[in-house]
């Protein structure tokens, strides 16, 4: 799915905006004051850049303050609230908004949740009329007016507006889900469930509709039903905490409350869903401002907070992650999740041994934590501990003694670890039964193929599993320079420029990608190309090592960059080991 903004300018543009805007003349004539106005400017222009909200406030406020009457600045300063969660302090902006645009988007539907909040249900619809377009504005601002007519004792009339509502067919899960847990909430029973079920029908991959179903059927003499429900989503992922937890209440014969109970979670509910909807598809900026909505009325919902946390990962924002994951109660339980990413995060701010211990503790308290010990291997594996990697992925292997399509990243990154450790043997035999597991993975079939390619061995099934790989992932620049660089060990080198100047285009910024583009240059015999290309890599930050030989063939070329060490004497005691092959891009 794809979705339009709802603003006239996406957030992100908005906020790019902010690089264009100059310094009004009414400053000129005070000299400190447009120095300030000039730095506060670049410096807001750097913290949106980097995504460093807490920055880019304390700039945006100091531009407020000095020019006041500047409503791009204001605008500015609401959204980057917005998305920091500060969503008191954004709605102190909406009527400074509204007096320049009435009908500004976003400021509607914040205070369309401000009076959702405060139960004031007519203002909320009025202020949704005007909020936004498009589809996923048009699906929200029906679901949360929908929800605005149950908590004005409406249940039918709510019903009735969302099934009005005409859309793509992604809608059809969101319009059940809604209808179903408003007449949940109402009582409606029979209707309620025959909508629900239909949710989790449309979509039997979404835990929440199948837990609304779940928890439906538990309260209408059906546990048998609600069971099966959670069984079928535990195939697909197993042991998920939420699920463990219900499946024990429904066996101990509880019943298990409605999944929305007023039209506050609802809204929330609503709020989350296209926030967590809108954060896998590409629209990052838009998400946070739904997810900070969904908590803002909504405290306690038991995942918004977590896919807030999920989406500063995305966006490389560890610090924020952290925050958000060490607010998560002890009593729910997701907590332990939110532990185990707690460590992950840590990790990313430089603080292994802090992730570390934090692991070692959370496996002692369960042994059998696949989770955590995926977790503690994958921090290992980033920190080319290969060894220690491949006994921490051992282990959560011998907690499956069948393995199934599911757990094929068990073998495949012990595979890893393997063959980084100079463990090929081992490394093969995981990534075979990780194939095995799952046939089609990309990332398998790149990496053996690549393996065998590069180790001059099983060339023509080799070559075929990364060209089956590519075209499964044709967008994986990692995948597709993996194709370009076997064509390069087999000394196809037109066939490696085509396919790794792609790759180059794909991922433009990666140092490796562009290095393996000079060398194939420059055996095609365009060596002012490959010049270029090598000192486009050395200036893209590449690892040590790499640089290392990167400059070498910019100062002598390919020919000599390629010339074996010197053999050592043999009073020296050792001979020079093996030039290691290169990794596998995809990891």
């Amino acid at each position: 799915m794809t979705s339009r903004p709802f603003f006239s300018v996406a957030l992100a543009a908005g906020l790019a905006a902010l690089l264009q805007l100059t310094v009004p003349a009414r400053a000129e004539a005070v000299p400190d004051v447009d120095a300030s106005l000039a730095g506060s400017y670049l410096a807001a222009r750097l913290a949106i850049v980097e995504r460093d909200n807490d920055a880019a406030i304390t700039y945006l406020r100091n531009l407020l303050r000095l020019d006041s009457r500047n409503d791009e600045i204001v605008e500015r300063t609401f959204y980057v609230m917005l998305i920091d969660g500060q969503v008191d302090e954004a709605m102190k902006l909406t009527d400074r908004l509204l007096k320049t645009d009435r009908t500004h988007r976003i400021a509607r539907l914040a205070l369309a949740v401000k009076a959702i909040k405060k139960g004031h249900y007519q203002s909320a619809r009025t202020n949704l009329a005007v909020s936004m377009s498009g589809p996923v504005g048009d699906l929200t601002k029906t679901l949360l007016a929908a929800w605005t007519f149950y908590g004005s004792n409406n249940a039918k009339g709510a019903v009735d507006l969302i099934d009005r509502l005409e859309g793509p067919d992604w809608y059809a899960p969101m319009k059940e889900l809604h209808a179903g847990l408003i007449l949940d909430a109402a009582g409606v029973k029979k209707e309620a469930g025959k909508r629900l079920e239909q949710a989790m029908k449309l979509d039997p991959g979404s835990l929440r509709a199948i837990d609304a179903y779940a928890r439906w059927a538990s309260r209408n003499d059906n546990i048998p039903a609600a069971i099966a429900a959670y069984q079928s989503f535990d195939k697909q992922l197993p042991d998920h905490p939420l699920v463990v937890q219900a499946l024990k209440e429904l066996k101990a014969g509880k019943p298990l409350p409605p999944l929305v109970k007023s039209a506050q979670e609802g809204s929330a509910e609503v709020l989350y869903g296209l926030g967590s909807l809108l954060g896998r598809q590409g629209g990052e900026d838009l998400a946070l401002v739904y997810l900070q909505f969904a908590i803002w009325l909504d405290p306690d919902h038991p995942f918004a907070s977590l896919t807030l946390a999920d989406l500063y990962e995305q966006l490389k924002q560890a610090d924020k992650a952290i925050e958000v994951y060490e607010s998560v109660p002890a009593s729910s339980p997701l907590k332990r999740n939110a532990d185990v990413h707690l460590a992950i995060n840590l990790d990313a701010t430089d603080k292994f041994n802090e992730a570390r211990a934090h692991l070692d503790k959370i496996i002692a308290q369960d042994p059998k934590d696949i989770e955590a010990i995926m977790a503690l291997g994958r921090i290992l594996q980033s920190r080319k501990m290969f060894a220690e990697c491949a006994t921490a992925y051992s282990k959560a292997i011998a907690l499956v003694p069948q393995p199934t399509k599911a757990n094929w990243a068990l073998f495949y990154f012990r595979g890893v670890c393997n063959e980084r450790s100079k463990n090929w043997t081992g490394a093969e035999a995981d990534l075979k039964k990780a194939l095995e597991l799952n046939p089609d993975q990309p990332q398998v079939l790149n990496y053996l193929g690549y393996s065998w390619v590069d180790q001059g061995t099983n060339l023509d099934q080799g070559l075929n599993m990364i060209r089956k790989a590519v075209k499964l992932r044709p967008d994986d620049g990692p995948i597709v320079d993996s194709l370009g660089w076997a064509y390069y060990k087999l000394g196809r080198y037109n066939e490696a420029v085509t396919e790794l100047e792609r790759a180059v285009e794909l991922m433009p910024q990666d140092p490796v990608i562009n290095d393996h583009l000079g060398d194939a240059y420059w055996k095609a015999g365009r060596k002012l190309e490959a010049s270029f290309q090598w000192a486009h890599a050395r200036d893209l930050k590449p690892e040590p090592e790499d640089l290392t030989k990167i400059l070498v063939k910019l100062d002598k070329g390919l020919d000599v960059a390629e010339q074996p060490a010197p053999v050592l004497k043999a009073e020296e005691n050792s001979a020079p080991a093996p030039a290691a092959a290169p990794a596998p891009a995809a990891q």
